[in-house]
């Protein structure tokens, strides 16, 4: 399992570098909204509604909210960027009192706040600069690989044993060590002010792991393991954003509203 992995992780970041540096960038735009519009095909099975027709009816939704933020006559992105830190802010506190019961409305909504915004995110880094849309990437990729590896190694209190089991404390902590080392390489290569990156990519990569509870916790709700199956050993789209819908906004926020890079 942990080669077939491996294998699709490869082919999928060699993918993704070709669409981010190489592809013109209505490909490369055109490319993140299919990814977000697939991860909200599977959101729709969380609704639990039995009907092609509503999923599609979700998709439509979700592409119009998509092209009405996002679009080049936008002008609210930075609010509903703001309104999606709100939200993760509320699913973080979310976590605590699982399990609850979640309406379908609930669901129906929670959805839209997780995939909209993260586009918008998306879009606006990419925008910046494959690079800093990039480097976002890496702080969750790195997060979420400490964590794994440190989780492995020491991990013994558990973080959300309702949720999702394996996670640890110990796998929290390893993974924010790595993002700092991320952020010390990269200071390296562009010159960056430490003193403020390292406790702002640390509260992406702390919102992130957020991003995966929240999606865990949808899943386990409806009684899904994995989202879909699009990647062997990995899951479907959600297994794989599931934190980046929830970094991506804080993030694109930091670069734009507060300035950082």
């Amino acid at each position: 399992m942990l080669r077939k992995r491996f294998i699709t992780a490869v082919i999928a970041l060699a993918l993704l570098l070709a669409v981010l540096f190489a592809a013109p960038a209505e490909i490369a735009e055109a490319v993140i909204a299919l990814v977000i519009l697939g991860g909200a095909w599977e959101w729709s099975r969380f609704l639990q509604t039995g009907s092609r027709a509503l999923q599609f009816t979700y998709i439509i939704v979700a592409a119009a909210l998509m092209t009405a933020f996002a679009g080049p006559l936008a002008t609210h992105d930075v609010l509903v960027l703001q309104v999606a830190l709100a939200w993760w802010l509320v699913a973080f506190g979310w976590c605590f009192f699982y399990p609850t019961s979640i309406p379908a409305a609930v669901r129906w909504a929670s959805g839209i706040l997780v995939l909209v915004p993260a586009y918008i995110a998306l879009i606006e880094l990419y925008r910046i600069g494959p690079h800093m849309l990039l480097f976002a990437l890496l702080i969750v990729w790195a997060a979420d690989m400490g964590a794994y590896f440190a989780g492995k190694a020491f991990g013994k209190v558990k973080l959300a044993p309702a949720i999702s089991p394996g996670k640890t404390w110990e796998g929290v902590v390893g993974g924010l060590l790595l993002v700092v080392v991320l952020v010390v390489a990269r200071s390296f290569v562009v010159e960056s002010n430490l003193a403020a990156m390292i406790p702002f990519c640390l509260a992406v990569a702390a919102i992130s792991i957020v991003g995966d509870l929240t999606v865990s916790m949808f899943k386990r709700t409806t009684g899904v393991k994995d989202s879909g199956s699009l990647f062997p050993g990995h899951g479907g789209i959600l297994d794989r954003v599931d934190s980046v819908t929830a970094a991506a906004p804080l993030f694109a926020l930091g670069v734009t509203w507060l300035g950082l890079s």
